[in-house]
């Protein structure tokens, strides 16, 4: 709820301070006594785009201050919470426009941007007006007032979730489909890599196993004659024999020597023992070097192949085993994408019809509701003098999306029989306020809690009984909120529970304007203003009594 405006040194106001309150607020004084600068101030500080020449003349800067009471859960406070600015119970406005045409805005003693103040000012205000493109007038925005009014959020949500799971299915399709013709473009190449990584079986650390395997085989083929040599060196034909010639020998002479060859007989038996110790590691060491030429070729061969194999992949040979693994699960996806794919596309059918019946919910609901908002709205004309008026929420299709199938427009059609049109483009100007009044009235149960709901001159062009069902129609609105009318019908200005007069004044060559609180006797004397002009009559006097008397 707005609950105070404070004005300073815009247009043709020097300083003002205005204290609002809930129910049904009037605004009324003469033409050009400056009602629609309150408005246009409001919407400054509010962040609204209008004129640029706000600073009274002589002024360095103008500056408008907009106080509100936010009730817990209102919406403002998360677009508080979302833009960083401190809350509370109570909302700060404030906006500064300079003489050279800079602004600068805080919310809560906080800087804020435009943009800030134009979000809160949706949660905030709604303003209403023969010239209003923000709110029913705007095409853009009735098919969300229709939702509202038919209370289609679980439809909404439904319908929402249904275009998300089948945008998902959709890109996921899309993205196996992109990876499979990718996987088709390399499959002869995936098809020889693996045929080729298959039939050589590289295992990891092979490479070291080969090389050190090649390299014993190598180093034996070298050190294997001299270790031969020296075995028949050692052997009968050698040291061995001649040692033993020479034991026989002595052994044979042992019996005439008197003991004297017992000690070397001896020496020679251990040192044949040795020698035979020796013979036998040679021997075992010639057969530890024993190698098949053909293995070595092999090995060699086979070594050969998992490097030149680890080059060609450019990677390491140890690495050979993943790579193998990697290349014949892409592979395998290749040969598995069809049926990837087949069950992709089965996700996509399945997303489509839930949304296409969710969808299909959404709108057989949306009919129900435009009709009975029709019926609604036609109801409330008939008390307006527009009883032979025909309005019509039309629904027509558009393009799948989050919200639907149909696009949604308030269309009107003046006389029976003549071609229905948008609200704006068909209805005159008196015609058009009272249809915008018929809608807020079926709205008005709808809309969003701690709304301020402001008419500029709504009631223009109609009078009498009609002005009447307008004002009457304005305070049911205000019964459980606020509602600021800007209005020159006496019949809607004494329904209202408080009520302003706004008055300009000339004090030699400045003009200034202010707005003055209205008790009893000032209200009689200003509807009896409306009521017959310049003059005030005792007539009109009498008929401002009734009128407020109710």
């Amino acid at each position: 709820m707005l609950r105070a405006l404070e004005i300073r040194d815009m247009l043709i106001i020097d300083r003002l301070e205005l204290a609002f309150r809930p129910g049904l607020n009037v605004l009324t004084g003469e033409t050009g006594a400056g009602k629609s600068i309150l408005l246009d101030s409001l919407g400054f500080v509010l962040g609204w785009r209008g004129r640029a020449d706000l600073v009274r003349q002589g002024a360095e800067q103008g500056e408008v201050t907009a106080v509100f009471d936010l009730a817990p859960g209102h919406a403002a406070r998360a677009v508080l919470a979302e833009a960083g600015l401190p809350e509370g119970d109570e909302l700060i406005l404030r906006r500064v426009n300079t003489a050279d045409g800079r602004k600068t805005g805080w919310v809560n003693d906080r800087r804020a941007s435009g943009e800030v103040l134009r979000r809160l000012s949706d949660t905030l205000v709604e303003l209403h007006g023969q010239h209003d493109d923000r709110g029913l007038l705007d095409p853009r925005g009735h098919r969300a007032i229709l939702d509202l009014y038919g209370d289609l959020d679980d439809g909404l949500r439904a319908t929402r979730a249904a275009w998300r799971a089948r945008s998902d299915a959709r890109r996921a399709l899309d993205e196996a489909e992109a990876q499979l013709a990718a996987v088709r473009e390399e499959e002869d190449f995936l098809r020889h890599a693996v045929a080729e990584l298959e039939k050589l079986a590289p295992e990891a650390g092979e490479e070291d196993a080969l090389d050190a395997r090649r390299r014993a085989m190598q180093g034996a083929e070298k050190i294997r004659e001299d270790i031969a040599r020296a075995g028949q060196a050692l052997g009968g034909d050698g040291a061995e024999g001649a040692m033993a010639d020479a034991l026989r020998w002595l052994d044979g002479a042992a019996d005439r020597a008197d003991g004297r060859l017992d000690e070397p007989i001896a020496a020679l038996a251990r040192a044949m023992a040795e020698l035979d110790e020796a013979a036998r590691g040679v021997e075992d060491c010639l057969d530890a070097l024993d190698f098949n030429p053909a293995e070595l070729e092999e090995t060699e061969e086979r070594l050969f192949a998992i490097r030149a194999l680890a080059r060609k992949h450019h990677v390491l040979a140890d690495d050979l085993p993943a790579l193998a693994e990697t290349l014949t699960e892409r592979l395998a996806a290749l040969d598995a994408g069809e049926a990837r794919l087949d069950a992709l596309r089965r996700g996509v059918d399945k997303a489509d019809a839930a949304y296409d019946a969710a969808a299909a919910a959404l709108g057989e609901a949306r009919a129900a509701a435009a009709t009975r908002l029709d019926r609604a709205v036609s109801a409330e004309l008939a008390p307006l003098k527009m009883e032979r008026a025909v309005f019509t929420t039309r629904l027509e299709p558009a393009a799948p999306g989050p919200e639907g199938r149909e696009t949604v427009t308030f269309t009107v059609a003046t006389n029976p029989g003549a071609p229905a049109g948008p609200l704006n483009k068909i209805a005159s100007g008196g015609e058009l306020s009272r249809f915008l009044l018929a809608l807020k009235v079926c709205l008005s149960q709808e809309r969003d809690a701690g709304l301020t709901m402001i008419f500029d001159e709504i009631d223009r062009g109609v009078g009498g009984a009609t002005a009447d069902a307008v004002g009457r129609r304005l305070q049911a609105l205000a019964a459980d909120g606020q509602v600021l009318v800007v209005t020159h019908s006496p019949q809607v200005a004494a329904l209202g529970a408080h009520h302003w007069r706004v008055e300009k004044r000339v004090d030699g060559e400045v003009t200034t304007s202010t707005v003055v609180p209205l008790g009893s006797p000032d209200r009689e004397g200003e509807i009896a203003r409306m009521l017959s002009g310049d003059t005030v009559t005792d007539e009109a006097r009498a008929a401002a009594r009734k009128l407020l008397a109710g």
